[in-house]
């Protein structure tokens, strides 16, 4: 990856990046696509950090962001160190994984909050993306910025009424008390041995293997961590009735983006894969 700085911009060129593939492919709530005379542009959050990146003409700006922010945050953030070229090249092995791959080239696996990442999909449980970002805004908004579990943890469901949250304000609450105590110590979830961390987890109140594989994946980046949705379910049922490829153990959570993205693009208009 190269980039420069340009005023109060930092523009890249980055291989294997693409801004709708990864921003709004189901594993981060808190960004927006917004309006602007570029080819494409996105505003949103990480760790409360604002950031407006676009891209036109093959680059990536990133908006009003300084050398350092853009090498401390941003870098690690959109995982620029990942070779996701070899990646594609090793899931290609197999035929499946080779369309999905090329038909979503651009996907990235964000390197999240894994508090952030919890609470948001404990609230994606039953729900759909436009209700679960609505929920999220009107929680970031109430606290401006989103809470800790500390500041989730002195909160009661009539007070967390606000967030039309449903059943689910419950677990949230249930999470943010656990990890405000300490009981659960998500650093310690995201280096045990990946049956070990998807058990704690589960000792939340509301958190299913779906929640917890999602909050190892896009947490924690915990790659072997694989979230089956019913799309999934149905490419597994279909493809890999045997299991899935081997080889691909280590990053299937990658292998689970790129199918994920194909399926729900593609089966939605074509009730096959092609």
């Amino acid at each position: 990856m190269n980039y420069i700085q340009k005023g109060n911009d930092i523009i890249i060129w980055q291989n294997d990046f693409n801004l709708d593939e990864t921003l709004d492919c189901g594993q981060a709530f808190r960004w927006r696509k917004i309006d602007s005379d570029f080819d494409c542009s996105y505003t949103g959050f990480f760790l409360n950090q604002p950031l407006t990146i676009s891209t036109k003409d093959g680059q990536f700006i990133f908006h009003n962001t300084t050398e350092q922010d853009f090498l401390n945050i941003w870098m690690d953030y959109f995982d620029f160190k990942t070779d996701y070229s070899e990646i594609k090249k090793l899931l290609s092995r197999d035929k499946t994984l080779a369309k999905a791959c090329k038909f979503a080239s651009g996907i990235r696996l964000l390197r999240q909050d894994s508090w952030e990442v919890l609470c948001s999909f404990i609230i994606s449980q039953n729900n759909n993306i436009p209700r679960i970002k609505g929920i999220i805004s009107r929680l970031c908004e109430h606290y401006q910025g989103f809470p800790t579990p500390q500041e989730l943890a002195n909160e009661n469901i009539d007070s967390l009424s606000f967030l039309r949250a449903g059943f689910r304000a419950k677990y949230i609450l249930d999470a943010s008390r656990l990890v405000a105590s300490g009981e659960l110590d998500l650093d310690k979830v995201a280096i045990m041995p990946i049956d070990d961390a998807r058990k704690a987890l589960m000792t939340i109140k509301g958190v299913g293997p779906k929640v917890a594989e999602c909050a190892l994946l896009f947490g924690m980046y915990r790659t072997e961590a694989f979230p089956i949705d019913v799309w999934i379910k149905r490419v597994l049922e279909e493809y890999y009735p045997e299991g899935f490829p081997s080889f691909a153990k280590n990053i299937s959570g990658i292998a689970q983006q790129y199918l994920f993205h194909y399926i729900r693009n593609l089966e939605k208009s074509t009730s096959q894969l092609v």
